[in-house]
C-alpha cells in the first residue's frame, strides 16, 4: 500500500488527493467528509473506477473502522475474480497498516 497526500480545500467534498499504492499513482477525489465519522473517496487508474468508504465509530477506548471499496469497469469486467481478491487484499492490508500505526501511538 501507499500513503494519500491530499491538497486543496482544508475540508469537505471536493478536495483532491494523489495517492500512491501498488505502484500506481491514484488522483482520488472526495466525495464526503465528516471528521472523526466518514470519509468517502474516489479515483480512476488504467480503466478502473474505485470508490472508498470508511466509518469510524468510537467503542469505549477503541475505535471501530468499517470499510467499503467498489472496483468497477473494463478491466474489472474482464477479470473479475482476479481483481476481487486484488480488492480484498488490499482492503486488508490497508486495515493492517492502520491498526499497526495506531497501536504504535501512545
Amino acid at each position: 500500500m501507499g500513503r494519500l497526500v491530499l491538497s486543496g480545500r482544508r475540508r469537505g467534498s471536493g478536495r483532491r488527493g494523489r495517492e500512491d499504492a501498488h505502484g500506481l499513482t491514484i488522483t482520488s477525489t472526495i466525495h464526503e467528509l465528516l471528521p472523526g465519522q466518514r470519509i468517502v473517496w474516489g479515483g480512476t487508474v488504467e480503466g478502473i473506477v474505485g470508490i472508498h468508504a470508511w466509518a469510524f465509530e468510537q467503542n469505549g477506548d477503541r475505535v471501530v473502522v468499517r470499510t467499503e471499496e467498489s472496483w468497477s469497469g473494463a478491466p474489472v469486467d474482464a477479470a473479475p475474480e482476479e481483481l476481487a481478491t486484488a480488492l480484498r487484499t488490499s482492503l486488508e492490508s490497508w486495515l493492517d497498516r492502520l491498526k499497526a500505526r495506531a497501536e504504535q501511538t501512545p
